[in-house]
């Protein structure tokens, strides 16, 4: 029993009567495993390895070129699209799956920028958050070069304040990889518009963990990846999303043949297709997308269960819970949570710091069969994705974190060595 009095076998119990506890068999996690990474790269669903076996046997193999049509390959980018589209608040043919997230934010920053040099010349800036993800900022660095605008990074909390009448575009990852601090998309953004300025999100670290509605917030852009919450598999391709206010008079720079408004006439010059699938570019990655779209399926199960609001609040509960737990584990040992203490400010996972073994402790916890990851210089993630971690999940990742705090590493004569121990 922990020192607050929380159980292993409470936190069972809880666990059998979650009504969402059934999505977790969708998934193929190995035995002996607590996964505490889908942050990063969400796990196998069960139906995709038989999916995308049957593509290649049967769709490529006996359908050969015929199944561009017959078995729905050209349809699969806006038919997956729509899938997503239930996830993040946006309708039916409001997003297309292509590319990845990086080319996905080149198009639609550069599209956004474009726009406003034609409606107001005096924007020139591009803010961003300058602990962004760094593919964004080198993205954004270089969108803002070539089209003669200026990169501005600032601290988190001077976004706000460096939003005027010179600004263009606000880029920003609505959950922080780092913390997992969380942006209120909906408040950012009417700020934003109230300066005149446009916002493109990323979503890589939202979509399928926080419950979004990018129509009701009246954002701009948004681009968000298939690999991590929704379960598509390594290197899955991303999404984009478009207001639909704005989706017809903004032009995307890559003019590849399926965002053509007629790619089949084979035409010398180039029109675009109009909405969302005109910022399309070459041609659809089939067997990614077959994969996708068995990992999407994996989130909208959720829909009879209560959908995003319920996954985000079993999410809370579980991160509130390691909380909990983690607390007097670290104390003396150097270990601070990072997230935001307020879980309405908190994306699904949780980040301790440690300033010299933070690499070390996460190594050990693998080695314990408890996967979460380290980020340079001193990041232990945890992320806690609700379609299949479980209470006891986190009761024994933070016993065996114990574990290695208490019994490993204070084995490690340099641990004390380093006052890490009081």
């Amino acid at each position: 029993m922990s020192p607050d009095g929380e159980s292993r076998a409470a936190c069972a119990a809880r666990d059998a009567a979650d009504p969402l506890a059934p999505l977790r068999d969708q998934f193929v996690l190995p035995d002996g495993v607590v996964y505490l990474d889908g942050n990063s790269l969400g796990p196998l669903p069960r139906a995709t390895a038989d999916h995308v076996r049957d593509l290649i046997e049967h769709e490529w193999g006996n359908g050969l070129i015929r199944s561009w049509n017959t078995a729905g390959w050209m349809d699969a980018p806006q038919r997956v699209g729509d899938m997503i589209a239930t996830l993040i608040g946006a309708a039916a043919g409001e997003v297309i799956v292509a590319d990845s997230t990086s080319v996905n934010l080149f198009k639609v920053l550069t599209a956004a920028l474009g726009y406003v040099r034609g409606v107001d010349a005096r924007r020139r800036v591009v803010v961003s958050d300058i602990g962004n993800f760094p593919s964004d900022l080198y993205i954004a660095s270089g969108v803002a070069e070539a089209a003669g605008f200026e990169l501005r990074a600032v601290r988190r909390v001077d976004i706000e304040s460096s939003l005027d009448e010179t600004v263009a575009v606000l880029l920003l990852t609505q959950v922080d990889y780092r913390t997992g601090a969380l942006h209120d998309l909906a408040g950012v953004t009417a700020k934003a518009h109230r300066h005149g300025v446009l916002t493109v999100w990323d979503l890589a670290h939202s979509a399928g963990a926080i419950d979004l509605d990018l129509a009701a917030a009246d954002a701009d852009f948004a681009v968000g990846c298939g690999y991590k919450y929704l379960n598509g598999g390594p290197g899955a391709p991303a999404f984009v999303w478009v207001n639909r206010r704005l989706v017809d008079s903004v032009d995307q720079p890559l003019h590849g043949w399926i965002g053509h408004a007629d790619p089949f006439a084979f035409s010398s010059a180039y029109s675009a297709a109009g909405g969302i699938a005109g910022f399309q570019c070459g041609t659809p990655a089939v067997l990614s997308l077959a994969a996708l779209e068995c990992g999407v399926a994996t989130v909208v199960a959720a829909a009879p269960f209560g959908g995003m609001a319920a996954l985000r609040a079993k999410s809370i509960r579980l991160s509130e819970l390691f909380l909990r737990l983690v607390a007097p584990v670290c104390d003396g040992f150097g270990l601070e949570v990072i997230s935001p203490a307020d879980p309405r400010l908190r994306g699904s996972q949780v980040s301790l710091t440690h300033p010299t073994r933070g690499y070390e402790i996460v190594q050990a916890l693998i080695d314990r069969g408890v996967i979460g990851d380290f980020r340079a210089p001193d990041v232990l993630r945890f992320g806690f994705t609700p379609l299949y971690t479980r209470e006891v999940d986190v009761w024994d990742a933070v016993e065996h974190l114990r574990v290695v705090l208490h019994d490993e590493l204070w084995r490690d004569s340099r641990w004390a060595e380093r006052g890490a121990v009081t």
